[in-house]
């Protein structure tokens, strides 16, 4: 049995997947994204220990809420990070007739074992992956991430060569990712890919500003403002209705 770390829960969730969910906030990430506003999730050897059958047995006590495909989320954090975690409790769910969805950013995916056969075993169980692209040019990427983007990419191909539903996520930086023929490229990229059911747009915000300063650490986006309503609109033509 499994062990995974957690950060946090959130016991009504409404938009990390269909219905209302229990969601289980992994600790752990590797990514440094410029806009993060968890920093406090990034250590790998943070967080409370919780076993597969703890956490199904916390989450079900809100089942008689999981109307419209809800059910139980994890997030992160970078959930693939843990892996073997996930595997173990997405399995314990589907015994159970409960809808499981993962919120991920793909950077831990390879096709280098051991990790791909435990992803393919990741696959059977997950009912729906919400993928966040970050970036799809692969410089920006790095320089707004500290990682490139081809494994990424290569994950949202795999799940969509095996049928799997997605839902897709951009987050929208002035200056970052609002430039038009990046917008187009990512939509190019969304309109080859099977099962995707929903792409969402999510304005930056600042609010995790306070969470650096209590860690100690620079906030580097300090001087950028909120995306403006032209921009967000720009956005949604683009990338969410491929207009």
């Amino acid at each position: 049995m499994t062990n995974g770390r957690v950060h946090s829960f959130e016991t009504f969730g409404a938009v990390d997947g269909p219905g209302v969910r229990y969601i289980v906030f992994l600790q752990g990430c590797k990514m440094r994204c410029k806009y993060c506003h968890n920093p406090e999730t990034w250590a790998l050897d943070k967080g409370d220990e919780y076993s597969p059958e703890q956490i199904i047995k916390q989450a079900t006590r809100y089942k008689s809420y999981w109307k419209n495909g809800g059910g139980i989320t994890v997030s992160g954090g970078e959930a693939l990070l843990q892996i073997d975690f996930v595997i173990e409790l997405f399995t314990l769910c589907h015994k159970q007739g409960i809808n499981t969805c993962l919120d991920t950013s793909g950077n831990p995916f390879t096709r280098e074992e051991p990790f791909y056969s435990k992803f393919k075993q990741l696959m059977e169980v997950t009912d729906l992956f919400i993928l966040d692209i970050k970036q799809i040019n692969n410089d920006k990427h790095k320089e707004l991430t500290g990682w490139t983007n081809e494994n990424i990419l290569d994950m949202a191909r795999e799940l969509s060569d095996n049928g799997k539903h997605m839902w897709i996520r951009h987050v929208l930086v002035p200056g970052i990712t609002t430039e038009e023929a990046d917008q187009k490229e990512l939509r190019k990229f969304i309109d080859s890919l099977n099962g995707v059911d929903k792409v969402e747009i999510l304005p930056y915000h600042t609010l995790g500003v306070h969470m650096y300063e209590k860690m100690g650490i620079k906030y580097p986006l300090m001087d950028t403002p909120k995306p403006t309503k032209e921009e967000i609109e720009q956005a949604n033509r683009i990338v969410v209705r491929g207009e």
